[in-house]
């Protein structure tokens, strides 16, 4: 259950990051960024990371295994980027 639980999270912070840079216009004058998709979502992971960080309780270990998850999404697409 948890485990769907998690994926589903990253799904929908992939899928918002992707919504996100959709509508972002481009910058007059700079050249276009490189995969803007995976940029926005190394930035939503981040700040989801503080955020669990952050959080009061452990959640009977459920907080660290998001940040685990979250920490092994940056990792992905970091990955991803340097792969190109």
């Amino acid at each position: 259950m948890k485990k769907t639980l998690l994926a589903l999270a990253t799904v929908v912070v992939l899928a918002v990051a992707m919504l996100f840079t959709l509508n972002m216009p481009a910058r007059a004058g700079a050249p276009p960024e490189k995969h803007p998709e995976i940029q926005a979502a190394i930035n939503h992971l981040r700040q989801a990371k503080k955020n669990l960080e952050k959080g009061a309780h452990d959640f009977k270990g459920h907080r660290a295994e998001a940040l685990k998850h979250t920490n092994a999404a940056l990792e992905e697409c970091r990955l991803a980027l340097e792969s190109d």
